[in-house]
């Protein structure tokens, strides 16, 4: 998130956000908003009643013809054959290696068809691993053509139920209408809190976006976005995942279903049996100082270093996750190296807060 090139992509919601007073900054190569007030001020927002995000930086694709769940279940640990119609569901992109290439959410609407959402930054080659494999299907990219929205908060569910008469439920996928447009929205989010997230034609996202504020949502950016999905213990591409991490090791084994064939299920088989050679752990500060990316990290004779952190609003202290070898077992004893000194900590298993 740093500098502003010529070239960063812009949100259809752009003009709203500059209308908002969004700071913006470049995520992914898109230009994008922070914060408006105050990411402590959205984040609480969240926390105690409704924000609304523009995520339309995230990948979305369409896919549908006959092949198309076993298609996806080659290329996903979890198996997408498992939910019905109608339903969501998290699942990985893996390497021939085991490691992580992109978490994604994936929107099961009918038995043949899908909505595919990929990392903003792996959409690209997500979309084309899946298009190369299935020539015969209907493989089509729709982030060029729509917007994405999400609305998050304990007063979630009553600001879309007014706005657009749905009332989302968790992980459940309907179609709905909104100013003469079909959307396709689910009860799915990055914060832990109620709420769903919306597919809008570019041309209605901010009549939508609008309307969710006159509702009661307050306009929310990046910054608290990532706070509130550490606080979760959610991991983020790039930073808690990628190609040289496995599932594994990320503690997302529940994402792994066994009961497929997919890319990189036999290098998971070797690690399971023969034992993770590093493991992510989540730990809290026992001081007021704020752990970062890249902080070195010990756990008992682990080392390694912090993949997110960051202060916790809703706790009031430092909180983050990170990656130590070999495999600490039950060690509970943590220090941060935070400039040059170390800082005690105390290994917890996220979520760091109940929601």
């Amino acid at each position: 998130m740093n500098g502003t090139p010529v070239a960063a992509a812009r949100s259809p919601l752009h003009n709203t956000h500059e209308r908002l007073g969004g700071r913006f900054v470049t995520y992914s190569d898109w230009l994008l908003p922070l914060c408006y007030e105050g990411t402590l001020t959205e984040h609480r927002a969240v926390r105690e009643s409704c924000g609304v995000f523009d995520v339309s930086h995230l990948g979305r694709f369409w896919i549908s013809g006959t092949g198309a769940t076993e298609t996806l279940q080659s290329h996903f640990c979890n198996d997408v054959a498992l939910i019905e119609p109608g339903r969501a569901q998290y699942t990985l992109m893996l390497n021939s290696g085991g490691g992580v290439i992109d978490d994604i959410i994936v929107w099961r609407c009918a038995a043949e068809e899908y909505w595919v959402l990929p990392n903003a930054a792996n959409y690209s080659r997500v979309f084309a691993a899946i298009l190369a494999d299935a020539p015969q299907l209907t493989v089509v990219k729709r982030r060029e053509t729509t917007a994405l929205i999400a609305v998050q908060g304990p007063n979630a569910p009553a600001v879309l139920e007014d706005v657009l008469g749905w009332r989302p439920r968790r992980f459940r996928v309907d179609e709905i209408e909104f100013g003469g447009a079909q959307l396709v929205a689910a009860g799915t989010g990055y914060t832990g809190e109620a709420g769903g997230e919306v597919i809008v034609p570019n041309d209605g996202a901010e009549s939508l976006f609008d309307a969710l504020l006159e509702a009661g949502a307050d306009p929310c950016g990046l910054g608290a976005r990532d706070t509130l999905r550490l606080e979760m213990g959610y991991p983020l591409w790039g930073q808690d995942l990628d190609e040289e991490t496995t599932p594994l090791e990320a503690g997302l084994d529940w994402v792994v279903s066994w009961s497929h064939e997919f890319i990189g299920r036999p290098a998971l088989e070797t690690q399971r049996e023969a034992g993770l050679r590093q493991r992510l752990i989540g730990f809290v500060v026992e001081d007021r100082s704020i752990p970062r990316h890249g902080y070195p990290l010990r756990c008992g004779d682990s080392a390694g270093t912090v993949s997110s952190g960051n202060y916790s609003p809703t706790l009031g202290i430092g909180i983050g996750m990170g990656y130590v070898a070999p495999d600490p077992g039950d060690e509970t004893e943590v220090g941060v190296e935070i400039r040059e000194r170390l800082v005690g900590a105390r290994r917890v298993s996220p979520p760091f807060i109940e929601r």
